[in-house]
């Protein structure tokens, strides 16, 4: 059954809207080539999705966190909210918020404005947001007023998601709803986006800057009437000003001709080459809109941080170029090839054995772990023929997860779902014996960029446990644990 956005993006082959099917399948083939850890993709061109895919075990039903593509739709809020008067533009920042003033405010502080922190350009010299989020006190607000405004508002681009989190605090406090509930008649419902969550400060604000998750056509839908200027359905649900706007160049942040990071920046978009503009979010997450070529490429992903410039390159190099003006011949035997491609993607499971001579002996036996990072009190694997279960005890819960031989298993878990220990998350997890004395299991936070491999080392009775993420912020060195049988 096809969902309400799929009622509404017609599907067609790419040779009818102008685009080779072999061009497309040379971008996917080297997205898995070069990039390796792409979640999902879809592309439009002239209102029709022409390709998609979803590297198994990430599905067309599940949603993926859109980190920094988060702040596209806050600026999407404030343009909604501006329009209906809740406020202006040009309206200083701090009276929005007089309890949380600092003592002595300085000329710069008084001087910011909500266009400043839409253009990034509050006027500060660090990112606001640790100086946020590590607040004893919960109140982010209060910490974004606590750092210096060293700069002249509007002189100064400073990726600062700490900015982004003011805006969603602004529509809050003016229209009386937190941004993703604000959204939802206005936006989600109007594009068929049924399922929107949205992280919370503990101030109960939505984050503004990161924490939003919809589904991959979702963020296409939104592209989509990006593109069309506001426009959907024949109705027009987002001023075509503030899209122009936002859109748009509105301060300069850098000069390097091959990057995608310095072409500008608008209200929370960045502009790149060949004349598009996207949202993007840290670990590949991508809504690029070209309107030149009436076309919108979407993307998810687990990718380093270093290699977020890669996935454009591909776009400008193998697709760019085989945008044509008109319709192409019907290629059947190119389009059955990408078909084929694109119903079989799929992330590689662990590689190894399905059996070890001494799984027998330790199907079931617990282990005492000592302390760790993950709060793992006691841990049991349960060993079968088709996979084996995962049972952890923590000072919160006690759950058990499947991991599947040769295929992805799905659970739940609240290891790796820092700081929220208390919050199960869906994954899929695949094991298998890397040595008759060592198991390794991938899990896979698979509405996230995240994946965890775990390598168990037996060793006579003790068990030893390396744990490594993929992409992190922070450090993605592996940590270490030891247990012992209880």
């Amino acid at each position: 059954m096809l969902s309400k956005i799929e009622q509404v993006l017609p599907r067609t082959s790419p040779e009818q809207q102008g685009i080779a099917s072999s061009a497309v399948l040379q971008f996917v083939e080297a997205l898995e080539s070069q990039m390796r850890e792409i979640h999902s993709f879809m592309l439009l061109r002239h209102g029709s999705v022409i390709a998609e895919g979803w590297w198994s075990p990430y599905g067309r039903e599940h949603p993926h966190a859109l980190f920094s593509v988060s702040k596209s739709f806050t600026s999407t809020a404030v343009g909604l909210a501006i329009a209906e008067g809740h406020f202006a533009i040009d309206d200083p920042v701090l009276p929005f918020f007089p309890d949380d003033a600092p003592a002595e405010i300085s000329e710069n502080l008084a001087a910011m404005r909500v266009r400043h922190l839409l253009t990034m350009s509050s006027g500060h010299a660090d990112d606001t947001w640790s100086h946020m989020v590590n607040r004893p006190d919960g109140n982010w607000v209060k910490g974004f007023f606590g750092v210096p405004v060293l700069h002249a508002p509007g002189t100064h681009f400073l990726y600062n998601t700490g900015a982004t989190y003011l805006l969603s605090a602004i529509v809050q406090k003016t229209t009386g709803m937190k941004v993703v509930d604000y959204l939802g008649s206005r936006l989600f419902e109007p594009l068929g986006i049924e399922i929107a969550t949205w992280e919370e400060s503990p101030q109960g604000i939505n984050k503004g800057g990161i924490g939003l998750s919809i589904k991959t056509e979702d963020l296409a839908c939104f592209g989509q009437l990006y593109l069309q200027k506001g426009i959907w359905q024949g109705k027009q649900i987002l001023p075509e000003a503030w899209i122009s706007a936002a859109t748009s160049t509105q301060i300069s942040n850098g000069d390097e001709a091959e990057s995608d990071w310095t072409q500008g920046y608008g209200y929370q978009f960045w502009r790149c080459r060949h004349g598009a503009y996207r949202g993007d979010g840290v670990f590949g997450q991508f809504c690029v809109v070209m309107p030149e070529q009436d076309a919108v490429l979407v993307m998810t992903g687990g990718v380093d941080v270093f290699d977020m410039q890669q996935p454009l390159n591909l776009l400008w190099e193998i697709l760019l170029p085989a945008m044509s003006a008109d319709p192409l011949p019907d290629d059947a035997a190119a389009h059955d090839k990408l078909a084929n491609k694109l119903s079989n993607l799929s992330l590689p499971v662990a590689q190894g054995q399905p059996a070890s001579s001494i799984a027998s002996k330790l199907s079931g036996r617990t282990y005492k772990v000592d302390a760790n990072d993950l709060k793992i009190d006691t841990i049991a694997l349960n060993f079968a023929d088709s996979g084996c279960t995962v049972s952890v005890k923590t000072a919160l819960s006690l759950e058990t997860f499947p991991c599947g031989y040769g295929k992805w298993a799905q659970g739940e878990t609240s290891l790796f779902n820092e700081p929220d220990w208390a919050s199960l998350a869906p994954v899929a997890t695949s094991g298998a014996w890397t040595a008759d004395d060592s198991l390794t299991m991938i899990v896979r936070l698979y509405e996230t960029p995240f994946f965890h491999t775990l390598v168990f080392h037996f060793i006579g009775d003790e068990m030893m446990i390396e744990s490594q993420v993929n992409v992190s912020l922070e450090s993605t060195e592996p940590h270490l644990l030891t247990a012992h049988p209880t």
